[in-house]
């Protein structure tokens, strides 16, 4: 009997996945003041961890799958969660479940709950990045900013990811952390996978255009050295981020506050 469970809550884990989708990060979150047009990438979680399907699902769990499926069709997100914790109550061990659940919380904006999940999930399995990410990113729509960044650069430190350590560098600045956002801005400019990323922006006719990923932290570098007092350094460094993408309106926008102070 055990072992139909634990092959049926793969199976069932497998089922969940499938369900949830991707979906682009919007959480609200409660920031310190920042510089206008800064760049930001918000970084969602992923959904869950794939787990191949195997054996029969058990007919017990199966009866709060279809509930859930049929609630999450129906669009009707409070029995969805209620059969989420259901099936948590026959599997409390299926970490795949309760990551859903998490996921679920973060997806409707219930921040305090999706990060009081996820730090159930980190004590068990301290270094998934699946959890990390969807610790750090609940954190955030808390506006915890610094327990955020504890689990982004744990994160960082596992993949040697320039998305990360972008996003680490302007939470850095936004804690005003300007030393350790200045070094992190150093290493993104010596990365050669930056080239390949584009961060949206609005151009000087105000329509949304991509732009290269390095204009965005040479862009981070002027606020950062505005931050500190260095105006002429700052000037410099959104003068020759225009020059090079003359409808950068971020360096532009900058640029005039700047002159104007």
């Amino acid at each position: 009997m055990l072992k139909d469970c634990t092959m049926g809550a793969l199976k069932l884990s497998a089922f969940l996945i499938a369900m949830f989708g991707f979906l682009v990060a919007d959480a609200q979150k409660k920031k310190v003041e920042k510089e206008k047009d800064a760049g930001v990438v918000e970084q969602a979680p992923p959904p869950a961890t794939k787990i191949p399907a195997a054996g029969t699902i058990d007919s017990l769990l199966a009866h709060f799958y279809k509930k859930y499926a049929l609630a999450s069709r129906w669009n009707d997100g409070q029995v969805a969660k209620d059969a989420l914790y259901d099936m948590i109550v026959i599997n409390p061990g299926t970490d795949s479940i309760i990551y859903n659940l998490a996921y679920f919380y973060y997806e409707n904006r219930q921040y305090a709950s999706a990060t009081l999940v996820s730090q159930e999930l980190l004590a068990r399995d301290p270094k998934n990045q699946n959890y990390l990410q969807l610790s750090a990113a609940s954190f955030e729509g808390l506006g915890i900013l610094d327990r955020s960044l504890q689990n982004y650069e744990t994160l960082y430190l596992l993949t040697n990811s320039t998305l990360t350590l972008y996003k680490i560098a302007f939470m850095q600045f936004d804690l005003k952390r300007y030393e350790e956002s200045l070094t992190n801005v150093g290493i993104l400019l010596g990365k050669p996978d930056i080239e390949k990323y584009d961060i949206g922006f609005k151009d000087s006719s105000n329509k949304q255009k991509d732009f290269p990923m390095k204009l965005a932290i040479l862009n981070l570098k002027g606020l950062i050295f505005k931050a500190r007092g260095d105006k002429a350094g700052a000037k410099k460094v959104f003068e020759d981020i225009i020059k090079e993408a003359p409808d950068f309106q971020p360096a532009i926008s900058n640029l005039s506050e700047l002159d104007k102070g």
